[in-house]
């Protein structure tokens, strides 16, 4: 059989879709860049954001108008309104999160132990998935309560994987050829509390560094309220990237506190202080909400100011989505899309102009980077994209494929969103 596999959203969506793949894979089917060459079509949808679940049906009716004769479609969007996907066109079946883990089982009608095989190797996912590096799920759900989010009632409460089954889909990935794991989760921060004794998220990462010969570890989004000092330790291990992507949401204490986020300017400030005394190259990456309920131009000039202060290496800015079931979507004092998209327009500016500060100090000094997207070119030359273990993105022209390698390269210029570099000797 012909398989599309689509997600939408996070690193965790893309963690499950990649593991459906290797099921799929190990069952003997084959995996194509086109829905309209599918005989089976899955989508693992998204519910973050208004936009989110806009585009979640636009790839479900996509795949449907290319002439796919079955749609399976899964994920939050999926959870949050299962009879709306099961109405869209060629959609056959509906699969909610609780039901994910089983859902290439069954629909191969397949005992789920079928897939403990040998594993095979890497490979990007057709399409746009391209993507060398192995998101690993080591967390799901969430137990805060920030007032704006839809994630909890369609991920459940948090639940941790155990280390031994982190472990083995990591030795599964690594023996087919990741060379770096990016643990991801709802609430990764959280790992470990719901265990008995509790445990925490550094447990977890010594184990794989202690375990596992992996070149690079990546933790994805984590909240900046769960770590402490032996946290930052971590990094005097040079596998574990120096990269951390903290979700701040607002800089300013009042919006935070309507959000119910458990931070604070200063909490927030002195986390980031110890964060670059452990590894000076670290990049620090956020999310950013604007217009949140009640936000006055002078609030959003408080967050202006602190984000500027902070001086992240890069982030994603968020208009306000009021999402039905949320606290949120009930505050008074909504603010006007209009104000909203002028905020987002200034702040993703000011995160364009910090990126580019962070980036500068790089410029001429050679960095490993692990390469992501190979293309060949008319000219028998092949281009690259890949990422440094600070989340640098570089490109280049290279004589042959280096497609899931690292290779040290020279900074040699700037980019709009990275740099320009050239293969330096090893």
């Amino acid at each position: 059989m012909k398989i599309f596999l689509d997600t939408i959203g996070c690193r965790l969506n893309q963690s499950e879709i990649e593991k459906m793949a290797g099921q799929f894979r190990a069952a003997g089917h084959v995996l194509v860049d086109n829905p309209s060459e599918a005989d089976l079509v899955v989508v693992n949808t998204c519910a973050v954001t208004t936009e989110a679940a806009s585009d979640s049906r636009q790839k479900i009716r996509q795949a449907s108008r290319a002439g796919a004769p079955r749609v399976v479609v899964t994920g939050c969007w999926a959870t949050l309104e299962p009879e709306a996907a099961a109405a869209m066109p060629s959609v056959t079946q509906v699969f909610t999160n609780p039901q994910k883990e089983r859902l290439v089982s069954e629909l191969l009608g397949i005992p789920e132990e079928n897939f403990d095989l040998e594993p095979i190797a890497r490979r990007p996912l057709p399409g746009s998935h391209k993507r060398t590096r192995a998101f690993i799920k080591a967390q799901e759900g969430c137990n805060n309560f920030c007032t704006f989010c839809i994630t909890r009632l369609v991920r459940g409460e948090a639940r941790s994987m155990p280390v031994d089954a982190v472990l083995k889909d990591v030795h599964s990935a690594m023996a087919g050829g990741a060379l770096e794991i990016v643990l991801t989760g709802v609430h990764l921060g959280a790992w470990g509390k719901d265990f008995t004794p509790p445990s925490q998220i550094t447990r977890l990462v010594r184990s794989i560094l202690a375990e596992t010969d992996v070149p690079r570890l990546r933790l994805s989004s984590i909240e900046p309220w769960d770590l402490d000092a032996d946290f930052f330790a971590l990094w005097q291990n040079p596998r574990v990237c120096q990269h951390l992507h903290l979700p701040l949401q607002s800089g300013c204490d009042a919006t935070l506190q309507r959000m119910g986020r458990k931070t604070t300017q200063a909490s927030y400030a002195a986390l980031v202080k110890m964060a670059r005394l452990a590894a000076a190259d670290i990049a620090i990456t956020t999310d950013i909400i604007v217009g949140f309920p009640g936000e006055t131009e002078a609030e959003f000039m408080e967050s202006f100011s602190f984000i500027q202060k902070i001086a992240f290496a890069g982030g994603h800015v968020f208009h306000f989505s009021p999402r039905p079931g949320t606290p949120a979507a009930r505050l008074p004092d909504q603010v006007s899309r209009d104000a909203a998209k002028q905020r987002s327009v200034v702040l993703r500016s000011a995160l364009s102009e910090s990126a580019h500060f962070y980036r500068k100090p790089f410029l001429g000094f050679v960095r490993q980077v692990l390469w992501e997207v190979s293309e060949y070119l008319d000219s028998g030359n092949w281009h690259l994209e890949g990422l440094t273990d600070n989340y640098l993105r570089v490109s280049l022209t290279a004589p042959g494929d280096l497609w899931n390698k690292i290779s040290p390269v020279r900074l040699t210029g700037l980019t709009s969103d990275g740099f320009a570099g050239k293969l330096a000797d090893s």
